[in-house]
């Protein structure tokens, strides 16, 4: 009997870690269709690489006149769309703006064609059709049957290489394209310089300057190919210009090894036989040639494409098990994959020789830390980097120095934005930063100089020919005449005002916190008790006469309208509660929220919200409501929160392509999933309280990084069991409706007794 159970176990199959472990729940795929803006490529936790593929080539404007329907590439792919124009190794994960997409590579077979055709008709260029049948999606890698050109493409990835695996037919005409001038968002004279030097046979580097949405934005890459190309050549898109110099002495279109230009492609040839695999490694830098040649033989020594793909998905499995849960089918592939997007971003932004590019264009060295880039903070501030702090809180420290070195490199002296590749795009509004910083201080994450933090906050916070901040902070208000968001302006600054507080008060610098927590109550500036909103306040003090309370355009808020932003004072609901007249009346203004029909209109006027992404009036698929639900613990009905989250968890998340109801946004809408099905949320991140709701987990085990755990559990769970009848935390009943930051990292146990009754 031992013989055959021994020979049993010989012959049995071995499974790759995509199909054990965490791993196999997570589904890249969701978020893919209509809003999330996510990519279904190759990737590895916080990577500087994310090698997916391109679904079409949509310009950001033509004869310059915005396209609109680029907006529905921010990923670059798109669920709905039936042909791949090739694989590109930069993205962003769920933006609702974007850049990147740098080096486009596309097997290709048969004669050579050099522009990418056309959706309706593929075989007019080298894009192909494909089918979501041919195509698997799962952590750190991507495979796909490109149908025209009968040939087999996989992804995989390390920190910053892309590895490329691509089976070929039999033939002497087989091709890899090299697209240097494809990007996301792109429109003519975006790409400013580009330089490829052909070193060998198998290996080019280069590099490539855009002006986008970061306006000097640098890449440099090696990219080496496992056989031998017989020939290549390039074709130059630039047009006639007035100098081309003494190089035209040469023939640069074929086997020319140094070629420059503003929109270049590449080919190389190969011949091939049937199911030959060509592999391709593209590693990047965003210091120099050199450093990316180092990165790949760092990362990637040899050919084993399979052990690249094992090694991506075991880092992730290394993330995943943070935390594991007990919860539905349906409900882990949702938690896991959550867990995936939110640990995608910010992205690594040096060299394995710690090298990077500053704000200030020039070389540095991360010292005693990790450096990071694309910060999404009018996003993640609000749940992604809290989150970070429980279970990433090393990284989050390393974020929050990468955030120093920004403010030390920045030649304005500000904390960043809205960051990526050693710019500051200046995307939305408020100085979040100032919030992670805070947040990451008060619960004891940042090793960092705090009071140097709290400086550049201030600084950060006084620079007055910002966005209004000279105005807001004179006269308490941005006044509507200077700016289209006045009133969402001034509610985040007054936020991130109360984070500065708190941050002082920590520090014990008693002057900063007096002026900072008197300006943390310029909400109520804008606080219009007549109508109960907030509203647009003209420059001599009274209200904008004409005001629509469902409009989006024109009214003074930025991605939403009063009826969300009128809550946003996550610093102080009390003070928000007494100022709309009470409990009693807060309580149906939340309720009507959460059950009106909006109508069609508002859609009009926005292209990042649709219906999808709507609960009542509540509009979940943007963020400055993302805490609203949690208000109903603020008014003595936490009942209410508990229904509302679960509520939201099951129209907002699902388990297929279309399963986000908006953006993802670097995590944001991922970490507010996670907080909620763990039934705690940071409703104002500064603070070291987290605001209780209602779990759907039936018990979940966060390993700490101090090597304790923290354990939810939740008895009696079902769907239909909503409400929380009792909480006890380490066996001791809680009567609060909120827990501490120490209650998590100090290990122990939060039991929630589930039931289907209102207590």
């Amino acid at each position: 009997m031992k013989r055959v159970l021994f020979y049993g176990l010989l012959l049995a199959p071995v499974l790759s870690v995509a199909q054990q472990g965490l791993v196999k729940y997570v589904k890249p795929i969701i978020g893919t269709e209509k809003m999330g803006h996510t990519f279904p490529g190759a990737t590895v936790p916080f990577g500087a690489v994310q090698l997916s593929p391109e679904t079409d080539t949509i310009p950001y404007s033509v004869d310059g006149k915005y396209t609109g329907t680029v907006y529905n590439y921010c990923a670059g792919y798109k669920y709905e769309d039936k042909t791949i124009v090739g694989f590109s190794h930069t993205h962003f994960s769920g933006t609702g703006h974007s850049d990147l997409g740098d080096f486009l590579v596309m097997p290709t077979q048969g004669p050579l064609q050099m522009n990418p055709g056309t959706a309706g008709n593929p075989k007019s260029g080298f894009r192909s059709g494909f089918s979501h049948a041919n195509e698997v999606v799962e952590a750190g890698y991507y495979k796909v049957k490109l149908d025209d050109e009968n040939i087999l493409a996989e992804l995989t990835a390390t920190k910053r290489v892309g590895m490329h695996q691509y089976t070929f037919p039999k033939s002497d005409q087989s091709h890899i394209i090299l697209d240097l001038m494809s990007g996301i968002y792109n429109y003519d004279g975006k790409n400013v310089w580009t330089y490829v030097r052909v070193v060998n046979d198998t290996l080019i580097t280069g590099y490539r300057q855009t002006n986008g949405w970061a306006r000097t934005r640098t890449v440099y890459f090696a990219m080496s190919f496992s056989k031998a190309f017989k020939g290549y050549g390039q074709k130059n898109f630039d047009g006639p210009q007035p100098y081309r110099g003494f190089w035209r002495k040469f023939d640069q279109t074929k086997n020319f090894p140094e070629i420059a230009g503003k929109n270049l492609r590449m080919y190389f040839d190969f011949n091939t036989e049937a199911d030959e695999k060509i592999k391709v490694k593209m590693a990047l830098s965003p210091v120099s040639q050199d450093n990316a040649l180092e990165n790949m033989r760092a990362e990637v020594q040899g050919w084993d494409f399979n052990k690249v793909k094992q090694e991506a998905q075991v880092d992730w499995e290394k993330e995943l098990e943070k935390i594991k849960i007990e919860a539905s089918e349906d409900d882990k592939i949702n938690f896991y994959t959550a867990m995936y997007h939110a640990f995608i971003n910010p992205t690594t932004y040096a060299d394995v020789n710690g090298e990077y590019k500053g704000l200030d264009q020039g070389v540095h060295k991360a010292d005693g830390f990790v450096n990071y880039t694309t910060f999404s903070l009018w996003d993640t501030y609000r749940a992604l980097h809290p989150f970070l702090n429980i279970t990433q809180p090393s990284r989050n420290n390393d974020i929050v120095k990468s955030m120093m070195a920004h403010y030390d490199q920045s030649a304005l002296k500000m904390l960043p934005i809205w960051s990526h590749y050693a710019n500051d795009n200046w995307c939305m509004s408020g100085y979040h930063s100032v919030s992670v910083l805070a947040d990451a201080i008060v619960k004891g994450v940042y090793t960092g100089d705090a009071s140097k933090a709290l400086d550049a906050c201030i600084v950060t916070a006084n620079h007055r020919d910002y966005e209004g901040i000279g105005e807001y902070i004179d006269q308490g208000y941005i006044s509507a005449e200077k700016s289209g968001t006045s009133v969402s302006n001034t509610l985040e600054y007054a936020y991130d005002d109360w984070c500065i507080a708190q941050l002082a008060k920590k520090l014990g610098r008693q002057d900063v916190y007096d002026i900072f927590i008197k300006r943390s109550g310029n909400w109520v500036n804008n606080f219009d008790k007549s109508i109960g909103f907030m509203r647009p306040k003209m420059a001599d003090g009274s209200f904008k006469a004409k005001f629509d309370v469902l409009s989006t355009h024109d009214q003074g808020f930025i991605e939403g309208n009063t009826w969300n932003y009128s809550f946003f004072v996550p610093h102080d609901p009390a003070a928000l509660i007494a100022k709309m007249g009470g409990a009693k009346k807060v309580g149906l203004r939340l309720d009507s929220l959460f059950t009106m029909h909006l109508p069609d209109e508002f859609f009009a006027e926005t292209e990042d919200i649709t219906r999808e992404g709507i609960v009542g009036g509540y509009v979940h698929g943007n963020e400055p409501a993302h805490h609203v639900a949690y208000l109903y613990n603020w008014i003595g009905q936490p009942s209410k929160t508990q229904s509302r989250i679960r509520m939201i968890l099951k129209m907002q998340y699902k388990p297929t392509p279309d399963g986000l109801g908006g953006n993802d946004d670097c995590g944001q809408m991922s970490a507010w999933y996670m907080f909620s099905s763990l039934g705690f949320y940071p409703v104002a991140p500064g603070s070291d309280e987290y605001s209780l709701g209602s779990p759907s987990v039936k018990s979940a085990v966060l390993a700490l990084e101090n090597g304790k755990t923290f354990t939810v559990e939740a008895l009696n769970q079902s769907d239909k069991n909503v409400y929380v009848s009792k909480v006890l935390l380490n066996g001791k009943e809680h009567k609060g409706l909120t827990i501490k930051h120490s209650d998590i990292v100090n290990g122990g146990k939060i039991t929630f007794v589930m039931t289907g009754k209102i207590k």
